[in-house]
């Protein structure tokens, strides 16, 4: 063991402040990483505030992590000392279900193990995660990043790019199709990139038509604003996938009528009931379908940072030193970022 330090909440009502706390020593098949950069999710803030229900104090969040490697373990091959890596949303999985044996972790029969406030699995306890000076993780889960691309932005990439990717990837987005994002915030504005980059005709839905402009800079070809009747009349029936980033409550129904027969609805910010209820008759009329993804596997991921590298694709970011932390939370929930928060970790070991 050696003691690490980092920023942790010790209840819902509590701000985050600095704390030190072991982390293990690297087993056989570990990475010790010197953490550079971790973005900041709003699944950050849902867990602080135990808003979900679920949190375990202390709790030290941060899945969106990029750092140097500094120690390996005897039984590591694909990594060592100095190579720049990435850590995502988890660290661990049973690794024999058949999820994890077709690269499917996030979906592993008995759960994966998250970066943070989740059971680990070995040695009992719960994860700390990236807002830290260090992490050590087993070689599986850590992934490595292309020289080409910047590592502070990549860092949100390692969720915000891999929960917009995965499924645009799976459902088979290809040249030519018609893609509808729903929302432009952290992973509206990735999915844009990612769509645009597959080679679909792209649009943002919005309630904002100020937002226009905005979306057109990421890659849109066209905006509709979604609290104008007239221009949701005219979409009916478009579009082949819906990419839905928005984290709450919103009716489906509007959007579901916008789809092409056989046209795909894809939930991947909403985590909570889905009101108003969808209309059925939504879905029978249209053999459409309503889907949610969760996250990507690890070799999936790496493909997409492979991808971001060859499509020269990376998350729009605002520095900002771990101090100002419970400030960028303020403005995350206000909306004020553009659109990922990453942190500079270098204040942490000053």
């Amino acid at each position: 063991m050696y003691t690490a330090i980092g920023y942790a909440a010790q209840s819902a009502t509590t701000p985050l402040a600095p704390m030190t706390f072991e982390r293990r020593s690297p087993r056989a098949d570990d990475v010790a990483i010197d953490i550079l950069y971790c973005g900041v999710c709003h699944s950050d803030i849902h867990q602080a505030r135990n808003e979900w229900g679920i949190a375990v104090y202390p709790l030290m969040p941060g899945h969106e992590i990029i750092g140097k490697v500094t120690a390996v373990g005897a039984n590591v091959t694909h990594h060592k000392v100095g190579d720049l890596v990435g850590v995502g949303c988890m660290v661990d999985s049973c690794r024999e279900c058949e999820a994890c044996r077709a690269d499917l972790e996030q979906y592993c029969f008995e759960g994966m193990t998250q970066t943070y406030a989740s059971p680990d699995r070995v040695s009992g306890g719960h994860t700390m995660g990236g807002y830290s000076d260090s992490i050590v993780v087993s070689e599986h889960f850590v992934l490595r990043i292309p020289q080409t691309l910047d590592p502070a932005s990549a860092a949100p990439l390692l969720c915000a790019g891999i929960t917009t990717y995965s499924p645009l990837k799976h459902y088979g987005v290809k040249a030519g199709d018609k893609v509808g994002v729903l929302g432009m915030g952290g992973l509206g504005h990735m999915g844009i990139k990612f769509a645009k980059a597959m080679g679909a005709e792209v649009t943002l839905f919005t309630r904002s038509a100020s937002k226009a402009e905005e979306a057109r800079r990421q890659g849109a070809d066209h905006v509709i604003v979604s609290t104008d009747a007239e221009q949701m009349a005219a979409a009916a029936g478009r579009f082949n996938f819906l990419l839905d980033t928005i984290p709450v409550q919103h009716d489906l129904n509007p959007y579901l009528d916008t789809l092409h027969f056989d046209g795909v609805h894809i939930i991947v910010g909403l985590v909570e009931p889905v009101d108003p209820p969808v209309h059925a008759a939504k879905l029978i009329m249209g053999r459409r379908v309503l889907a949610g993804s969760l996250i990507g596997g690890i070799a999936e991921t790496q493909e997409m940072l492979d991808f971001c590298a060859e499509h020269n694709i990376s998350c729009d970011i605002e520095m900002l030193d771990i101090r100002q932390i419970n400030e960028a939370y303020s403005r995350m929930i206000a909306g004020d970022v553009k659109y990922r928060f990453v942190i500079d970790m270098a204040a942490l070991k000053a």
